[in-house]
C-alpha cells in the first residue's frame, strides 16, 4: 500500500472521498463500511458508482474484500470520452452525475455520457436542478459556454426508473479564479413542472398552486409543463417541480420536490401540496442567499480550491453539513484551507436581507489538467 494512502472509516461521504482521491492522485482505503449492519458492506448503488468511476479513468486499481466492508482505491488517469452507464435505481441519476461534474473538466477527452435510471426522486438532486444551478457556476470557472449540454431523453420517476439523459462537458487545462461577492436582486423565476404516467392536468395544478405563493413575491414567473407519455415516460408514475430564481448578477438559486414514489408508506402526493411546498423551499433558498445554491456549494468549493494560484472569493449562505465535511476533505487531500468570514450587515445596507451570509476565500492549488496534454 502506498505511503501517501489516506484511511477513512464508514460509508458516509464515500463519493467525496473517491472524487478527491481521483483528482489528487492519492490512494484511499475505506474500512468498516457498514460493518455493524445486518447487511454489511457496499450497497448496489455504491458499486454502480465505483463502476462509473472505473469507466471514466484508465489504470485505476480497485480492491474490495469479500464482505464489501473494505475498499482500496488507487486512482488512474482521467480519460473521459464517450461513456454509457446504467445507474442503479436505488439512487437517481443525479447521484452519479455529481461525479461527472467534478471530474469531467479534467479528463483527456471531453466527456459525452449517456446515463440511464431514475431522473427524479426525493433523495438526490434531479437532472433539472443540476442543469439550472451547477452549470452556471461551472461556466464561470471554466470560462466558456461551449460544449455544455444536459438533455433529458426520457424521464424516469422513482422507484422504477426508465429515464435516460445525455451529458456533455468541455475539458480545460486550468480553471479561472473567480471573485463573486454580490448575488444581486432576484429578477425572474423559471421552472419546470413534470408529470409522467399520470394525467397532464397534474402539471397544470402544480403550476397554479406555485403561482398562488410566488405571485406575491415577483411578477416575472414562467413555469414550463413537461408531460411525457409512452416510451419517454419511464416505468413509474410520478410528478414534481423544479424552480430556479435568477438574479441581476447571474446567480441561480433553485429548489425542487418530487411526489412520493409508487407504493410509498406515506400514500400518494397531492399536486397542489408539491407546488406550494416547492415555492416555500425556493423562498427559503432565496432567504439564505449567497452567490451559489446550497445544493452546489461543495462543487463551487472544489473549483475554487483547484483554481490557479490566485485568490478566489465567493459569498454563500449558511453552509450545509455536506459542504462542511467537503471542506475538511479538501484539507486532507489538497492541504487547502478556506478563510470563512461572516458578512455583517451594515445599518444603512438594505441590499443584504435574509439569513447569515459567509464570504469564503481561498488560494487555488494551481491544479493543471495533465491528461489534456497527452492527446
Amino acid at each position: 500500500m502506498a505511503s501517501n494512502t489516506l484511511s477513512f472509516e464508514g460509508c458516509n461521504f464515500l463519493r467525496q472521498r473517491l472524487i478527491l482521491s481521483t483528482l489528487s492522485g492519492r490512494p484511499v482505503k475505506i474500512k468498516k463500511i457498514r460493518s455493524k449492519d445486518d447487511n454489511p458492506g457496499l450497497r448496489d448503488f455504491e458499486a454502480s458508482f465505483i463502476r462509473l468511476l472505473d469507466k471514466i479513468t484508465n489504470g485505476s486499481r480497485i480492491e474490495i474484500n469479500e464482505t464489501g466492508t473494505v475498499l482500496y482505491y488507487q486512482p488512474g488517469m482521467l480519460t473521459g470520452g464517450s461513456l454509457d452507464h446504467d445507474c442503479n435505481i436505488q439512487r437517481s441519476i443525479g447521484y452519479y452525475l455529481e461525479l461527472l461534474l467534478c471530474l469531467a473538466p479534467f479528463t483527456k477527452k471531453p466527456v459525452k455520457a449517456v446515463l440511464r435510471g431514475v431522473t427524479n426522486d426525493q433523495t438526490d438532486l434531479s437532472v433539472d436542478l443540476i442543469k439550472a444551478s451547477a452549470f452556471p457556476i461551472m461556466k464561470k470557472f471554466l470560462g466558456t459556454d461551449e460544449g455544455f449540454e444536459l438533455k433529458i431523453n426520457r424521464r424516469g420517476a422513482a422507484p422504477g426508473g426508465g429515464g435516460e439523459i445525455f451529458f456533455c462537458c468541455p475539458t480545460r487545462q486550468k480553471l479561472r479564479p473567480v471573485q463573486f461577492k454580490d448575488p444581486g436582486k432576484i429578477k425572474r423565476i423559471r421552472g419546470v413542472a413534470w408529470a409522467v404516467r399520470v394525467s397532464p392536468a397534474f402539471a397544470n395544478r402544480i403550476v397554479d398552486a406555485t403561482r398562488s405563493v410566488l405571485n406575491k413575491f415577483l411578477p416575472d414567473i414562467y413555469i414550463y409543463t413537461d408531460h411525457l407519455k409512452g416510451s419517454q415516460s419511464g416505468k413509474s408514475p410520478g410528478f414534481g417541480l423544479t424552480l430556479v430564481a435568477e438574479t441581476l448578477n447571474g446567480t441561480f438559486l433553485s429548489a425542487e420536490m418530487s411526489s412520493n414514489p409508487n407504493g410509498s408508506p406515506d400514500g400518494p402526493s397531492v399536486p397542489e401540496d408539491v407546488g406550494k411546498q416547492t415555492a416555500k423551499l425556493l423562498l427559503e433558498e432565496i432567504y439564505s442567499g449567497g452567490c451559489v445554491d446550497s445544493n452546489v456549494q461543495s462543487l463551487a468549493c472544489l473549483l475554487m480550491a483547484l483554481g490557479q494560484k490566485d485568490v478566489s472569493k465567493l459569498q454563500m449562505g449558511a453552509l450545509t453539513p455536506y459542504t462542511m465535511q467537503f471542506l475538511r476533505h479538501l484539507k486532507d487531500f489538497f492541504q487547502v484551507m478556506f478563510k470563512i468570514d461572516p458578512i455583517v450587515k451594515g445599518e444603512d445596507d438594505e441590499t443584504r436581507t435574509g439569513g447569515e451570509k459567509l464570504l469564503l476565500t481561498c488560494v487555488g492549488v494551481g491544479y493543471s489538467n495533465l491528461n489534456k496534454g497527452l492527446i
